[in-house]
């Protein structure tokens, strides 16, 4: 992709997102629906189905954790850095139900050369905290995309 064809930091971080998206299934078995993204930022959703409930008929906590993840994930890789993990940590709040439309945001805290922490907070449709997730990722010298202008 020539520089031209991303022409600032917001759009750089979505043709990342598109990228990466194009090789998830993950993601998109999860029904997750990556509505904004941006640099150190990113901010998807999906609804609880009745296969993501745990024996207690609420949202699995794995399932909460891999959304949050993935959020994770989007916003660590969106300056174009290719970047892993090097720790996730979730604390669960509360629980998710059927039907609900869970959010989840996560904001880049501090960005260095080769280290990123994120915060993560994930939410239901009236504003109930779940869970809290804290990443850090490794960045590696691998550009995903050039730089944008």
């Amino acid at each position: 992709m020539s520089q031209a064809a991303v022409p600032n930091r917001n759009s750089w971080a979505e043709a990342v997102k598109e990228l990466m998206l194009r090789h998830d299934a993950f993601s998109k078995l999860l029904g997750l629906q990556v509505e904004e993204v941006g640099p150190g930022y990113c901010w998807l959703r999906f609804t609880v189905r009745p296969d993501m409930l745990n024996g207690f008929r609420v949202l699995h906590g794995g399932v909460t954790f891999s959304a949050a993840d993935s959020a994770f994930a989007f916003a660590c890789n969106s300056h174009s850095r290719q970047s892993v993990g090097l720790s996730a940590t979730m604390g669960y709040v509360a629980a998710g139900q059927l039907g609900d439309v869970i959010t989840v945001e996560a904001r880049e805290e501090s960005l260095k050369h080769k280290i990123g922490v994120y915060q993560l907070c994930v939410t239901n449709q009236h504003g109930t905290l779940l869970a809290m997730f804290k990443g850090t990722a490794y960045r590696t010298s691998h550009e995903i995309l050039p730089a944008p202008l």
